[in-house]
């Protein structure tokens, strides 16, 4: 499937394709801000075309893109299983529950919890 933009909860989500290029570069990232501009109010990237960068805190790549996203007003979901990531870094699982609490990046494990978040933040 194509990246494409779907009402998710009542919100129009650009739910992108997990079989689609990685996001390696901040260039990559905002490729999808420019996308999500077609509509959307959040971007769900599955967490494997995420570059594995991002999961390391060090490179500072996940500060890069997600304050893209904060930039431009447009929510962030990190879709998927990144429990292997969190297993490995302290400072990765305390992001992502400080992301979780607010409203503008989730990590979710599918589409179907990010429906919860978008229902519960309306």
């Amino acid at each position: 499937m194509p990246d494409e933009i779907q009402e998710r909860a009542g919100v129009q989500v650009l739910v992108c394709d997990p079989a689609g290029p990685t996001v390696a570069t901040e260039q990559d990232a905002l490729d999808l801000v420019g996308a999500a501009f077609l509509g959307a109010q959040v971007v769900a990237v599955p967490a494997n075309r995420l570059d594995e960068r991002f999961f390391s805190l060090g490179t500072r790549f996940a500060g890069d893109v997600m304050q893209k996203f904060v930039n431009y007003r447009l929510r962030l979901a990190v879709v998927g299983d990144i429990s292997a990531q969190l297993a490995e870094s302290s400072a990765l699982r305390a992001l992502v529950y400080e992301s979780n609490q607010g409203g503008h990046i989730w990590f979710v494990p599918d589409l179907d919890a990010l429906d919860a978040r978008l229902r519960a933040a309306q």
